[in-house]
Formats: structure tokens, sequence, C-alpha cells
């Protein structure tokens, strides 16, 4: 069976994890501390934040920004859940809007749902793809856009606009105007979850790239101790001087990253952008070829001099496919022994959304890329056989159900 997206595991990474666990360090330190400074010397944005998930980086980056009751967060129906649970938990309203057919937010329908209770927009850069980031803040840097926002502490007075923090999961590496995803938007977002370009098995990266009025390092530091409690000191910063004494400022997360994930991480980084991500678009490059002259596949749009995607994978849509014609689909193609998926369901379909009362037919064209997309896997170990053999019965398999 060719799995759909196993991590990359070779002995480098089980070298460092082993010098790492021998060390005697295996939470937040040294190698945690280093994985930031490489993050943020590889995506060039100001300071980062690394937390053990990108679920609970968006939560913390929110609940700093001061989200909560009566605030509206803006962000696609078309993406993952964790970002509108995020959302939910500070007992804020997600404010869905539709996608563009690159599946990412579309700035118009940004646009329309700005409120005087908008404090947040959250785009995300489906499967790599990079949101359109500059007609994003086209619309927060509208006059008439700006004359509605209502900052409800000094943070947000400070910035005096909309906050805009990119969920980028999928986007380490891509770029947008020549310029790597990290630093394209505020707040900058990265998941190192298992099935990601780069891994630490679970974990994520919070990364600054705030206004220069903004003092970068003192929100770096108020971030990193609402992600540990609260307190001021974490057991890495109790071992350097003489002091033990710590103090517990709010009520904060449980949500630091551990040295045992860093060390994962930092080989990870280190042979990315020579190595791995090339041979991601490798990958990606080559289901576009063999799939161009179908006349039922609608590919995903390629990289341009605007945009360059991390291709995380390869979001096909299969013209004429309703959603029982797509699932019989990657069933059969299962069967022949190939995993393939789905990204994502539109959150309205969800039973907790329902419950909301959001609703799939306010989000047409968010319902339309669903009902045919199916995700083609892309990763550092899929060897042209395997990629072969995937594309073979692909279209063995819609040519049959399609006839």
């Amino acid at each position: 069976m060719i799995p759909f997206s196993p991590p990359r595991i070779d002995n480098k990474i089980l070298e460092e994890v082993k010098e790492t666990l021998l060390s005697g360090w295996i939470t937040t330190g040294p190698k945690t501390k280093l994985f930031e400074e490489h993050i943020t010397k590889y995506c060039g944005h100001e300071r980062t934040i690394c937390v053990n998930s990108a679920t609970a980086g968006l939560e913390i980056v929110l609940s700093w920004f001061g989200v909560g009751k009566g605030d509206e967060v803006i962000l696609p129906a078309y993406t993952y859940c964790a970002i509108a649970n995020a959302v939910v938990r500070l007992n804020a309203k997600p404010v869905m809007v539709d996608v563009e057919d690159d599946f990412t937010i579309s700035p118009d329908e940004i646009k329309k749902a700005v409120s005087s209770k908008t404090k947040v927009i959250i785009p995300v850069d489906v499967g790599g793809y990079p949101a359109d980031y500059t007609r994003i803040y086209e619309v927060i840097n509208d006059l008439n856009i700006k004359k509605k926002f209502r900052p409800s502490n000094n943070i947000q007075k400070e910035i005096g606009r909309i906050l805009i923090i990119a969920d980028a999961a999928h986007s380490l590496g891509a770029t947008y105007e020549g310029k790597k995803t990290g630093s394209l938007a505020d707040i900058t977002v990265f998941s190192f979850q298992a099935t990601k370009n780069i891994t630490t098995s679970e974990g994520g990266a919070i990364c600054l790239n705030l206004p220069k009025s903004m003092d970068c390092d003192e929100i770096y530091k108020k971030i990193t101790i609402k992600s540990f409690q609260g307190q001021t000191k974490d057991s890495y910063s109790k071992t350097k001087g003489d002091s033990w004494r710590y103090d517990v400022l709010e009520a904060g997360f449980k949500s630091n990253m551990t040295d045992l994930q860093a060390a994962i991480g930092l080989v990870e980084l280190q042979r990315y952008e020579d190595d791995m991500l090339p041979k991601r678009k490798y990958i990606f490059n080559k289901y576009y070829s063999l799939l161009k002259d179908k006349e039922w596949a609608v590919l995903p749009p390629a990289d341009s001099a605007q945009r360059k995607s991390s291709n995380n994978f390869f979001m096909l849509r299969i013209k004429g496919a309703d959603e029982q014609i797509r699932d019989e689909i990657i069933k059969k193609v299962y069967e022949d022994g190939a995993s393939l998926n789905v990204h994502f369901i539109p959150l309205p379909l969800l039973t907790l959304y329902k419950k909301l009362n959001y609703k799939i037919e306010d989000y047409p064209k968010s319902y339309e890329l669903f009902c045919n997309e199916v995700s083609l896997p892309i990763y550092y170990d899929l060897t042209d056989e395997n990629i072969d053999f995937i594309i073979n019965s692909l279209i063995k398999n819609v040519d049959s159900v399609l006839d």
C-alpha cells in the first residue's frame, strides 16, 4: 500500500533524537531556542516562538491580541476546523467567507464581511499555495474599513487596524511576491504535525512580523510567557544564573515545544530548501504533466512569478464528479493499493458548525470545490514508480466511474 503522507525518518533524525535524549535535556531548552532562530532566519520575519501545535499557536496569538466575547474573526469556510475551533474556545464568533477557485480566501468576500466587531482576519495557505496577501492588505488598509475598527485594548490601539494572522500550516517555504511565508502577514502560524512538509512529530511555530512601531522582542517575551502557564521562567530559563524564583502573570497555556521535537525539526529544516522542497516540486510537476491532457482533470494552480507553492499535496479536481463519485474513485484507488485524501470538509458541513447555524448554501464556491476535490500524496520518499502507479490507477478508475 502506498500511504498518503508518511514522515521522513532516517538515520540523521534518529541520531539527533538520540543525542538529545542522552544530553539530559528533553523539554524546552537550547535546541528549541536554536530551532526558533533557524526558522526566523529561513523565513525572514522578526521573531519565532515554537509551540506544541499550530492550533495552540493560533489560540495563543488570538488571546494575546485580546480576542474574546463579542469579537468577530473572519476566516474561510473551506479550511480545517482548527482555526474556527480556536475562535469558538475564546468565545468569539467565526465569520466564514467563501473562497476563490484556487481554494484561498476571497478578498472581495472579506471586504463584505468586515464589521465594527472584526478584530482579526485569518487567511489560509491551502495545500501550500499562498493566499493573495496584497489584496487582503488592500482591504484592511482601505480608509472606510479602518474607520470600522474598534480597538478594545492597548495592543489593538497600537496596531490601529484589523490584524492579519496567516494560517500557513501547509506553506513553509512557499513564496508570495518573492517573500517567504512567515514574513507575509502580521503573524504567521506554521504546523510541524506529522503530515506537514517538515515535522517535529507534533508542533508549530508563531512568527512575528508586526509593524516596526511595535516592540517585537517584548511581544516575543509576552507570548512565550503566555505559552508556558503564564510563568515568567520556563525550566531552561531557571538554569541560567543563580535564581530559581519565578512569578505567574496570567492563567496561560501549556503549549511549549520540547527539545526532542526541536531536534527533529532542526534536521528537517537544515535540508529543506535544497533537498526536500525540490523533491516536492518535482512530484507536483510530474503529476501535472501526467494529468494535464485529461479533459476531466482540473489542475491546481502552478507556480507563477507572484505565487510559488510549498506543494504540501496535489489538490486535483475531477470535472463531472460529485461527492459520491469522488468517494467511489478514492475507494477504488485504495483497493488498487494507494491512499488518496480530501482537503477539506468545509466548516459549515461539520456538526458543530451546523448547530451554530452555519449553512453550506451560503458558501457555494467552497461546496463546489469540495465535491470533486481529491488530494494526491506528495512526500520525500515517494518514488517515480509510486507516482506512475497512483496516476495509472486514478486514470483507470476515473474513466471507469465517469463512463
